[in-house]
């Protein structure tokens, strides 16, 4: 939309002939302030804004009509077309401020893209300024179209007529790429991470030096008795209370995800056995006292859950047999009664099983 409206007014522009007051000088004028408005709304819409277009844009129109009259009546042609590049300029500036902020926030994940539009856009503003100066300096004669300021500035313009489409597809398929990435990443029902989404997530932390993390595994108790009693649609409900949860219960670095079925994982960085344990017993205590669903019928709809916690790990190797122990800790866990902690066995026999007075203590107390 921005590009048509722009291409109409400069085709207006050349219909026109010399500067001065036309329908088709009004028109022109009304049509570059809706092309840059058309353009404001694409890149908040691009960035998740939801902004209304066809509304707008009638105000605008009409609106700058009206003023242009007004101009023209009070000051003559030379105020009318020195508030264009005034109200052009000013517009350029704050595209270019609200990219650089973006940088920070909405388009951090673009910031080599947002940092190319900063200098396309801050050379119209650029032009826009000077072509204010001379227009306030020499009048309409300064916009004559073979004078060299405004070869330069048209020069320009039809350049980036030429880069700006193709990157703004670039862009589009930017982030529909990203957003695709990040749906295939993450749990469509609990919006945790699934299981490939951690396998990337684990595979960029393998490629730094890091020390170590432990694989908490959490399942639900007899989540197969919910959705038999409840329905699936109150086990989805409870999937997504407990990921609720989950995401409390653990501390800031720590990573959760959804393995599948009713199994959770939590990563917890460090590996230091204390502080797995600690998280560890956080879940499973936190679960066991929250009510999964509010209203009439649920009041007993609880459940409890049992956690298996690997050794640490630190690459590919020892997070195969992370997940294996943790993975036969958890089923020892079930078979001892569920709703406890449950350590994963030693991998050789020389290492040492974890006896932290907390862990004797966690083991005795659980049921």
């Amino acid at each position: 939309m921005g590009n048509l409206l722009l291409g109409f007014a400069y085709v207006l522009q050349l219909l026109e002939g010399p500067a001065g007051w036309s329908w088709m000088s009004v028109v022109n004028h009304s049509f570059t302030l809706c092309a840059l408005l058309a353009y404001s709304v694409g890149g908040a819409r691009f960035f998740g804004r939801q902004v209304p277009l066809l509304w707008p844009l009638i105000g605008v129109a009409l609106g700058y009509a009206l003023v242009q009259w007004m101009l023209h009546a009070l000051w003559g042609s030379v105020a009318r077309y020195a508030a264009l590049s005034a109200t052009c300029a000013l517009s350029f500036a704050c595209m270019v401020v609200a990219l650089a902020a973006g940088m920070r926030s909405f388009a951090r994940d673009m910031r080599g893209e947002a940092l190319l539009l900063i200098v396309l856009i801050g050379g119209i503003c650029v032009l826009n300024v000077l072509k204010l100066e001379k227009l306030l300096a020499g009048g309409l004669p300064a916009l004559r179209m073979d004078g060299r300021f405004q070869m330069v500035f048209y020069v320009y313009m039809c350049s980036l007529a030429t880069i700006i489409p193709p990157a703004i597809v670039w862009l589009v398929l930017r982030r529909l790429t990203d957003t695709l990435r990040g749906v295939a990443a993450h749990d469509p029902l609990t919006q945790l991470l699934n299981r490939r989404g951690l396998g990337e997530l684990l595979d960029a932390s393998f490629r730094r030096r890091n020390t170590g993390a432990r694989l908490l595994l959490v399942d639900i108790d007899h989540f197969k008795c919910i959705n038999d009693n409840y329905g699936h649609h109150v086990g989805d409900a409870v999937l997504c209370a407990v990921a609720g949860i989950l995401r409390g219960a653990v501390r800031k670095d720590d990573v959760v995800c959804r393995m599948g079925g009713e199994e959770f994982a939590a990563i917890c960085p460090g590996g230091d056995a204390e502080t797995a344990l600690r998280v560890a017993e956080c879940i499973r205590s936190s679960v066991e006292s929250a009510a999964m669903l509010q209203g009439p019928g649920y009041e007993d709809l609880r459940c409890t859950v049992t956690v298996g916690i690997s050794e640490r790990f630190t690459d590919h190797a020892s997070w195969e047999r992370a997940m294996r122990a943790a993975d036969a800790a958890l089923y020892r866990g079930k078979n001892a009664g569920r709703n406890r902690v449950e350590w994963a066995l030693p991998s050789h026999a020389s290492d040492p099983v974890p006896t932290l007075q907390m862990g004797v203590e966690l083991a005795r107390a659980a049921p």
